[in-house]
C-alpha cells in the first residue's frame, strides 16, 4: 500500500438546506485497493462520490488527490485529475453510437477534424484488454442495459482514470456479467488504480473489496478490513440492527389463473422479433420468476403485458379480460401493478413532486379526485402514510422525485404500486439499488401479495432473488420460453445453463416448456 492515499477526504460536509447528506466524513482511499462504500438508501454514498467526481461541491471540508488539496468544479476537473465515475443511472446520449458516447468530450482530432479511426483503435484496445463486449456502431437507445453499462466503463478507462468509482455497477447485470465485472475491478486494482465501489450487495463486497467503509445517515460508522467481517456483521453495521436473510415462504393452495399468455409474439421498434410463441399461466397465490440474460425478450414481454407495446399476434388475458390491445390506463384499471425495469424512464416523472408521483396511477379516482377536481389534502395524506410505511426517505414530500436517491425512487414506485393491492403484480428487478434492510422489506411485501392470493410475475437478473421468492421458474432465451419448473427442482447452475441456451443433460428433471 502506498503511504500517500490516492484520495483523502477530511471532515467533508454536504448540506441541502438544513439536511446534511454527508456529515463530517473522513476516509482515505489507496491505489491498488478495491474500497467498498456500504450504506442504506439515502445514507449519502452517491452524494459523497458525486463530490469526488466534481458533480457536486462540498459545503465544507477538504478533498486531497495524491496529497494535494483540490477544488473540483466540474466532472472535467475530476477527469483531468484522473478520477472517473461509472454512474448508477447512465450518463449517455441515446441517439449517439456507443463509440460517440465513449469519446464525447475527449475526441482525438487531426487538422481540426475528428479522428474516428484513432478513437476506434484506442477504444478497441480497451475492449480487448478488459475482455468487454460492446457494439461500437450501435446507437445507445438500441442496445441492452448491460451493454450500456459497459459503455460507461469504457468511457472512464478511455480517459485514463487512476481512480475509478463504480456506483451500484451490478444492479442490472447477469451473474456471469457480475463475475466478469468483479474480475475487471481486481485487474484495475492490480494495475495500481484505486477502485471505489458503492454497492448494497454484501456477497460482492466480500468477493472483491479489500476495505469497506460503512456509512449510516451521512456519518461514517467505521472502516474495516472486509475479510475480517461476515456478511451478517456488515449488514448489522449498515442498518443498525440484525437482518434476517431467510424468508418464511408458507406453502398454500393456488387459485385460478389470473394471467394467461398464449402464443405471444412481439417485435421491437426496429421490427426485430423479441418474443416468440410465448405461453405462460400465472395463478393467484403464485410467484413465477422469469430468468434470462438481459436482452432476451424480458423487457418487450413486460411492455406487451403493460400496454406499452402491441403484440403482433397471440393473446393476453388478465383476470378473465382480454387485454392484448388494451391501453396502459385500461390495464392499470384491470388490476395490474407494475414495477418497471427503469425507474427513471418508465416509473417516475422526475421534475414532479413525491406527492404527484405517488398519486400518478389513481389521481383520476376518489379519494384523490372528484368530478375532475384534484383533492390535494387527500393526496398529501396518502403520500405521508405511504412514505412512512415504505420508508421512502425525503426531507419533504413536496420535493421532486428526481431529488431522491436511486433506492428511495425505487421504494416510491413500490409503495405506489403495492398500495393499490393489484390482482397481478409485474415486478422487474424490484430490489435494484436497494440495501439489505429494504430488500428484506420488499421481499416480504411480494410474499404478502402472494399469500393474499395475488399473482406475481417476478422478472429479475438476481438468480438468488428468484430462487428465494418464486414458486415456479420460467427460463427465457432468445425470446422463447425454454423451460418451466418448480423452483426447488432447479439449481442456479442449471438455470444459468438454460439462460445461455444450453441443453441440460438431465432432460427428465427439467423438461422443455410447451
Amino acid at each position: 500500500m502506498n503511504e500517500t492515499p490516492a484520495i483523502e477526504i477530511h471532515h467533508l460536509v454536504k448540506a441541502f438546506g438544513d439536511f446534511k447528506a454527508n456529515d463530517d466524513v473522513s476516509i482515505n482511499f489507496y491505489s491498488g485497493q478495491v474500497h467498498a462504500l456500504l450504506g442504506e438508501n439515502g445514507a449519502g454514498k452517491s452524494t459523497l462520490m458525486n463530490m469526488l467526481s466534481g458533480i457536486l461541491r462540498p459545503t465544507s471540508g477538504q478533498i486531497l488527490v495524491k496529497g494535494k488539496e483540490v477544488h473540483l468544479h466540474s466532472a472535467k476537473d475530476a477527469s483531468a485529475l484522473g478520477i472517473g465515475m461509472v454512474h448508477q443511472h447512465f450518463m449517455l446520449v441515446g441517439a449517439f453510437t456507443a463509440l460517440e458516447n465513449i469519446i464525447l468530450g475527449s475526441e482525438p482530432t487531426h487538422a481540426g477534424r475528428l479522428n474516428f479511426k484513432l478513437a476506434r483503435k484506442r477504444v478497441e484496445e480497451i475492449l480487448s484488454r478488459y475482455d468487454l463486449d460492446v457494439d461500437l456502431d450501435a446507437k445507445v437507445d438500441d442496445i441492452s442495459v448491460g451493454m450500456q453499462q459497459r459503455v460507461e466503463i469504457v468511457k472512464v478507462l478511455y480517459r485514463n482514470a487512476d481512480v475509478v468509482i463504480f456506483d451500484e455497477p451490478t444492479a442490472v447485470l447477469t451473474p456471469q456479467e457480475i463475475e466478469d465485472l468483479l474480475d475487471i475491478m481486481r485487474k484495475l486494482a492490480g494495475e495500481g488504480k484505486a477502485v471505489l465501489l458503492i454497492t448494497h450487495k454484501l456477497q460482492e463486497i466480500r468477493a472483491v473489496a479489500d476495505t469497506t467503509t460503512i456509512i449510516r445517515r451521512g456519518k461514517v460508522i467505521g472502516t474495516v478490513k472486509t475479510a475480517d467481517k461476515s456478511a451478517e456483521e456488515l449488514a448489522t453495521m449498515m442498518v443498525g440492527h440484525e437482518v434476517d436473510f431467510k424468508l418464511d415462504k408458507v406453502k398454500h393452495e393456488e387459485g385460478p389463473a389470473i394471467l394467461s399468455i398464449k402464443n405471444l409474439n412481439v417485435v421491437d421498434k426496429q421490427k426485430v422479433k423479441r418474443v416468440t410463441d410465448f405461453s405462460l399461466d400465472i395463478h393467484g397465490g403464485e410467484i413465477v420468476g422469469l430468468a434470462g440474460i438481459d436482452g432476451n425478450g424480458q423487457s418487450e414481454l413486460v411492455q406487451a403485458l403493460t400496454g406499452l407495446i402491441t403484440p403482433t399476434s397471440g393473446t393476453i388475458t388478465i383476470a378473465g379480460k382480454d387485454t392484448t390491445h388494451a391501453t396502459p390506463r385500461q390495464i392499470i384499471r384491470s388490476g395490474v401493478g407494475h414495477i418497471p425495469e427503469d425507474r427513471q424512464r418508465y416509473g417516475l416523472i422526475l421534475p414532479m413532486t413525491v406527492i404527484d408521483n405517488m398519486g400518478m396511477m389513481t389521481y383520476t379516482e376518489e379519494p384523490l379526485s372528484k368530478h375532475g377536481i384534484l383533492n390535494q389534502p387527500a393526496a398529501v395524506k396518502m403520500t405521508k402514510e405511504l412514505t412512512q410505511k415504505f420508508d421512502v426517505r425525503t426531507s419533504s414530500i413536496t420535493n421532486t422525485a428526481g431529488s431522491l436517491s436511486g433506492g428511495n425512487q425505487q421504494k416510491l414506485i413500490i409503495a405506489r404500486e403495492m398500495s393499490r393491492d393489484p390482482q397481478l403484480l409485474i415486478a422487474m428487478n424490484p430490489t435494484r439499488g436497494l440495501d439489505v434492510g429494504a430488500i428484506e422489506f420488499i421481499h416480504q411485501q411480494i410474499l404478502n401479495a402472494r399469500e393474499a392470493g395475488r399473482a406475481v410475475l417476478l422478472v429479475s437478473y438476481e438468480l438468488d432473488e428468484i430462487k428465494q421468492l418464486a414458486d415456479r421458474i420460467a427460463v427465457v432465451h432468445a425470446g422463447k420460453l425454454v423451460a418451466t419448473e418448480n423452483a426447488d427442482d432447479l439449481t442456479e447452475q442449471q438455470i444459468g445453463l438454460l439462460m445461455a441456451g444450453e441443453d441440460l443433460k438431465d432432460k427428465e428433471a427439467v423438461p422443455n416448456a410447451d
